[in-house]
């Protein structure tokens, strides 16, 4: 998103605000009690069980939304594409009236999102947009460009780009090809770093190297698992860093990935504080947050999911009460058929350093859960 854009969006927000203060009152945030809402009943579908920070924001919506008097089916689609549009099927019987969709496969819903239209149901994109269907009323992500961005400032600072000495050995990595976030997340991260693939201060012994934002599918990882993303590295690893040759940077886009990327370093044979690369992230997952403790992670990106849950809540109070939903961003998110009106949070890189004072302190992590105190 362009400076630009941002002004326009943020002017635009605060419009929104200033609008919804004089026509009506929305009620706490997640977790703060507050006005019991009416006749509210909500389906909320996430794609799996098997990342961290998936459980937390069900389980996080799902607590707020019952204490505002909701009924509510919470569901784990396993990463199923046909097991999450049945779940939407039977939310849909069930009398829901407003869906939240953390979408497995964003192109996959149309028909399923069809059926909510017919019966007046309100849907919210939740963290992934969902593409190629009219009938997504509102989007609730962070910024997800700016998530890639803040990965691929952080290598040219840490590895002094602009006035490196020699070509650095580097190996890209992007998420999956069927999560339109990924695209974002590399795209911005990409937009930092081709610039020096293409003057050879950055070099890709593995080719792995996209010519421009629109092949990052080529390097993407399938459903963002941790094995797929091991096995690759060491394919990588034994074919293109042979006689001495080490890597030295790697762009991973998220935590998942890096903790394969680090298994597969460790088997390799790299040690902490001889020869081990910068390795980004991105959600502060506990077994990341170790890693960068012990100086197997450079970074994450962290994207407090609690205030994403505040807000999509904030939006199903809107959305029941008939008040205007607040949105920040009417320009972005092209799902192909329509431009979604979202709101878009910022993410925060997080730092060995910031540990504490950004995770721990503000209760996202507690100290045990990552060996400290």
């Amino acid at each position: 998103m362009s400076h630009k854009t941002r002004f326009v969006a943020l002017i635009a927000a605060g419009a929104l605000t200033l609008t919804l203060a004089a026509c009506s009152s929305t009620t706490a945030p997640a977790g703060t009690g507050g006005a019991q809402l009416k006749d509210c009943n909500v389906g909320i579908t996430m794609p799996t069980r098997s990342l961290e920070r998936w459980i937390n924001d069900g389980a996080q919506l799902q607590k707020a939304l019952q204490g505002a008097g909701c009924t509510v089916d919470l569901q784990y689609a396993d990463n199923k594409v046909d097991q999450q549009i049945s779940q939407i099927q039977n939310q849909i019987a069930g009398g829901s009236k407003i869906l939240v969709i953390a979408s497995i496969d964003g192109t996959a819903l149309g028909p399923v999102l069809e059926q909510a239209k017919k019966q007046s149901i309100t849907v919210i994109a939740y963290d992934r947009l969902i593409n190629g269907s009219p009938n997504v009323d509102y989007y609730a992500t962070f910024d997800n460009y700016k998530v890639g961005q803040l990965q691929g400032n952080f290598l040219k600072d840490q590895l002094k780009l602009d006035s490196a000495a020699k070509p650095i050995n580097f190996e890209p990595f992007a998420g999956s090809p069927d999560d339109n976030n990924a695209k974002f997340f590399f795209s911005g991260a990409w937009d930092v770093l081709l610039p020096y693939v293409q003057k050879g201060t950055l070099v890709v012994p593995s080719g792995k190297a996209p010519k421009s934002n629109d092949e990052w599918a080529s390097i993407g990882i399938q459903s963002w698992q941790s094995d797929k993303a091991q096995a690759e590295m060491d394919n990588r690893l034994s074919s293109f860093y042979t006689g001495g040759k080490k890597v030295q940077a790697v762009l991973s886009p998220n935590d998942s990935l890096a903790i394969g990327i680090e298994a597969s370093l460790k088997s390799a044979g790299y040690k902490v504080g001889t020869d081990w690369p910068l390795i980004t992230g991105q959600d502060g997952d506990k077994a990341n947050v170790k890693a960068i403790l012990a100086g197997e992670q450079a970074m994450t990106v962290w994207k407090d999911t609690r205030k994403l849950g505040d807000r999509v809540f904030q939006m199903i109070q809107q959305i029941n009460s008939g008040a205007t939903v607040e949105v920040n961003d009417t320009k972005t998110y092209n799902n192909g058929v329509k431009v979604v009106p979202s709101y878009l949070i910022e993410p925060e890189v997080v730092t060995k350093d910031l540990v504490q004072s950004k995770l721990i302190d503000s209760g996202f992590l507690k100290a045990s859960d990552v060996g400290l105190g």
